[in-house]
């Protein structure tokens, strides 16, 4: 058995005069988390309590987001020396990072020795264009830590080709940060986060922003949770772990990861490789019909 320790650091986000005091929050939140956790995730856009810091604080709105990159040296320092310090593989959850003319909503993931990998989001959640967020081109598959792993981040969990690449790719852990504004927005990530594990036979780990800072930032609403697909080996609803809603905590659970592929073959439902077995039905039908001709047409 290949056990995994994982820990979802669910943050309250608030507003923050300075980084320092956003470095505290970070701190005592991840003094709760296990020492021997293999990854420790933390949620979608956490940073954005740190607009408040700006001397004109008052007079911004959502679109200033994208100021919150002044801080990317510091973030990038702080998550760098806390994988090295704890020897842990951290999922620093998203932030806003300006490239060129672009910002982008990017996750990063930090190695035991601090240096890290990033992932630009691919799809952008409609209300987030409004903060001039440009989307990303690129899914990955990294062998960091003692799984392969993938990123899917919020509004990524919802369109379900993104977890299907990412399975394919070798994937054996979704991790899944989000920020959802409102509750509903909370259960459609949750919802699509556990259909991704049951149909690709993984596991999804979805943490999110959670609280209530006031204008212009918007309120979080979520609880964390580590999702199995949903048959003998496991719990029967897919929970492996749970936090308490919109509450400042980390949950911990523990996943064996050679249990998937033994779920593969064996499950009572065999859903990674049945998804593929009928193409000459799929490919009757729009959209697979026209993606099967064009793949014939570049043979």
């Amino acid at each position: 058995m290949k056990k995994v320790k994982i820990t979802a650091c669910q943050f309250r986000v608030e507003k923050v005069s300075s980084f320092e005091v956003f470095q505290r929050q970070v701190e005592e939140l991840i003094s709760q988390v296990p020492t021997d956790s293999d990854y420790v995730l933390f949620p979608e856009l956490f940073t954005v309590g740190l607009l408040a810091s700006f001397p004109d604080a008052d007079s911004l709105t959502a679109t200033d987001l994208t100021k919150i990159d002044e801080y990317t040296p510091q973030y990038i320092e702080l998550f760098s020396n806390i994988a090295k310090e704890r020897k842990q593989v951290i999922l620093a959850g998203s932030h806003i990072v300006g490239r060129e003319d672009k910002y982008f909503n990017i996750a990063y993931i930090f190695d035991k020795d601090g240096t890290y990998v990033e992932h630009k989001k691919t799809h952008i959640f409609p209300a987030e264009s409004n903060w001039e967020t440009a989307e990303g081109d690129s899914l990955e598959v990294y062998s960091i830590g003692p799984a392969k792993i993938g990123l899917a981040v919020c509004y990524e969990s919802e369109i379900p080709e993104i977890s299907r690449i990412l399975s394919v790719k070798g994937a054996e852990i979704i991790f899944a940060p989000s920020y959802t504004f409102t509750e509903a927005g909370f259960w459609r990530v949750r919802h699509c986060a556990q259909a991704r594990a049951i149909e690709n036979q993984v596991y999804v780990v979805h943490c999110p922003t959670v609280g209530d800072p006031g204008e212009p930032l918007p309120k979080g609403y979520g609880r964390s949770s580590i999702l199995s697909p949903c048959d003998l080996a496991w719990s029967p609803n897919g929970v492996v772990a749970e936090s308490e809603t919109n509450t400042h905590t980390v949950v911990t659970g523990v996943v064996d990861i050679d249990e998937i592929y033994e779920n593969r073959k064996t499950g009572a439902a065999t859903t990674f490789y049945d998804r593929t077995r009928r193409e000459d039905v799929y490919t009757k039908y729009e959209p697979y019909k026209s993606m099967h001709e064009r793949s014939l047409l570049t043979k």
